[in-house]
């Protein structure tokens, strides 16, 4: 009885690495581009409000995320411009980019959630409003938007997870269109020499060429 085993070729297996380098390529910059998106927007948003106590009563303070934390938007550019990298280098600088973005992420997560419960910026609010450098902010509370920030950076963990994964499948910018077309280009040739002008035989010579076309 013949036993038929089914054994891939290497046609198949390239078709299958193509794919899956479209695929992870499409899924990390997706993730990368809304993950440096949505950061963007959540530290421009209100983050904490509290009241200060001054001679009138109760005073209302707010802070976003950018009053608190400069961490999350930094990295979120940082990310971004690592995410547009990638595709510039190859091989060992590739892998290097692309930790730098999983590194951009993982730095906005930590940097958004120790945010969201950050109470520095209303207090430093708080003492200038009511002129008492002890002062400290009362009745205070948090809005979401840290943790979409959060949300955001774990966006861009996942597209520098990606890129160090699958990175080596991507294609990268060439300078082969350059390289081809200096190529083809015609070489310029030297004008013969003229008779006429000992100089220009002189010149012929060196280039190695019979002055007298013979």
């Amino acid at each position: 009885m013949d036993v038929v085993t089914a054994v891939p070729t290497p046609r198949s297996e390239a078709a299958g690495s193509a794919r899956t380098g479209r695929l992870s390529l499409a899924v990390a910059l997706l993730s990368g581009a809304l993950g440096a998106a949505l950061t963007l927007l959540a530290t421009r948003q209100q983050w904490s409000e509290g009241t200060a106590t001054v001679a009138g009563g109760a005073f209302p303070l707010t802070a976003t995320g950018s009053d608190i934390t400069g961490v999350p938007a930094a990295l979120a550019i940082v990310g971004l411009a690592a995410l547009v990298a990638v595709f510039a280098v190859r091989r060992a600088g590739r892998l290097a980019v692309a930790a730098l973005l999983a590194l951009s992420g993982a730095g906005t997560i930590t940097g958004a959630l120790l945010g969201a419960s950050d109470r520095a910026a209303l207090d430093k609010q708080a003492a200038q409003v009511s002129g008492d450098t002890s002062a400290t902010v009362g009745v205070l509370s948090h809005t979401a938007w840290p943790y979409a920030a959060a949300v955001g950076g774990a966006l861009l963990l996942v597209a520098g997870l990606l890129a160090l994964r699958y990175g080596r499948l991507w294609p990268a910018m060439s300078g082969r269109y350059e390289r081809d077309g200096a190529a083809a280009r015609p070489r310029r040739k030297a004008p013969p020499a003229d008779p006429d002008r000992p100089e220009d035989l002189w010149k012929a010579l060196d280039r190695g060429e019979d002055p007298t076309g013979a």
